[in-house]
């Protein structure tokens, strides 16, 4: 059995994690870190886990947690993670971060966006977690950074696109849609009730962090710096993300070609499911599972394309693409753990 920890087990991450871990059969939990619940056992903090986990929470100790656990994931907040993940390697732990500390190649634009980098020496080692692209260097990493919610249901989308010529970067418009759990399950008061039910809101506009990792993923693809429009929009539902991607046609192409495409692309990826023409996707047919379903639209009229990609933000948006990065570094199959159909309704 593959010894691993869960750091930071108190968040919608960590209790998804615990969710996904504790039903997988290669694996065993040995640790679930939380200074908040120290003592308690995991359980009695997330009621759905009743009787599927024995493990007590417990304050965090990197040297001994490393010696226990042969992987590690860190979902803890940006900033914490940098200052802890050193510590795990050199203890001779491997690590799924889950933070957005390690997923920027280039210490300058982490900084921009976010705040000084105290281990900047680990980013040209990292490895970018999203598996349908990096699969082969996640499966030989010993750090792997888990990617964003909002990039991996628009890199995923327009990965295809890119590679095929078929649209301009130049002409890329992004607008997603979020449950409320990809806030976080900290107090806020833009989180509360009666902040988020009835209602539909846009956020950090033109300024939302997940900016430069799109950025730099989509730049890798068309192999120069790409600039986008992103605005993300907080949904009154627990979870789900709907990203709507708008890019000019570079060459005229109808449903069905574009179908092939994407197709194609995906024809040996267990977790992308690609929408026939006619057919779009949607938050309620991904929920609970790991996968993510595209679905596109040429609008002749405008000589756009219109992509769209649904995940779940809590699952192949973070904790299930983690449990997959986890896999291919362990030799595993890579949907081991991950097998449930989506929920509905």
């Amino acid at each position: 059995m593959i010894r691993v920890g869960i750091v930071g087990a108190s968040g919608y991450t960590g209790a998804e994690l615990a969710r996904l871990l504790c039903r997988h059969p290669d694996v065993e939990i040995v640790a679930a870190t939380t200074r908040q619940y120290k003592g308690r056992p995991l359980d009695s903090v997330f009621p759905h886990l009743a009787g599927l986990t024995d493990i007590v929470c417990e304050d965090l100790d990197a040297e001994g947690l490393a010696g226990r656990a042969d992987y590690l994931f860190t979902a803890v907040p940006h900033q914490t993670a940098m200052n802890l993940v050193p510590s795990l390697l050199t203890a001779g732990a491997k690590v799924v971060d889950l933070s957005a500390d390690f997923r920027l190649r280039d210490a300058a634009i982490y900084e921009q966006w976010y705040q000084p980098h105290s281990a900047p020496g680990y980013l040209a080692e990292a490895v970018y977690g999203l598996p349908e692209l990096y699969r082969d260097r996640i499966a030989a990493a010993r750090l792997v950074a888990n990617p964003g919610c909002y990039p991996t249901s628009v890199i995923l989308a327009l990965a295809p696109l890119l590679t095929a010529g078929v649209i301009d970067p130049e002409t890329l418009i992004v607008d997603s849609k979020s449950g409320a759990s990809g806030a976080g399950r900290g107090a806020s008061t833009a989180s509360l009730f009666c902040e988020v039910s009835e209602g539909f809101r846009a956020y950090k506009v033109g300024e939302h962090r997940h900016t430069p990792e799109i950025e730099q993923e989509i730049g890798q693809l068309c192999g120069r710096p790409v600039t986008i429009s992103f605005t993300p929009h907080l949904l009154p539902m627990s979870r789900g993300i709907l990203s709507t991607i708008y890019a000019t046609l570079t060459v005229r192409k109808s449903d069905l070609e574009i179908y092939e495409i994407m197709r194609e692309f995906y024809r040996r990826e267990s977790f992308v499911r690609v929408c026939r023409p006619g057919e779009l996707p949607a938050t309620q047919h991904v929920r609970g599972s790991n996968y993510c379903d595209i679905g596109f639209k040429v609008d002749l009229r405008t000589n756009r394309l219109v992509v769209l990609a649904a995940i779940d933000n809590v699952v192949k948006g973070a904790a299930g693409q983690a449990v997959q990065n986890m896999n291919l570094m362990a030799g595993l199959p890579e949907g081991r753990g991950l097998e449930a159909v989506p929920l509905f309704p």
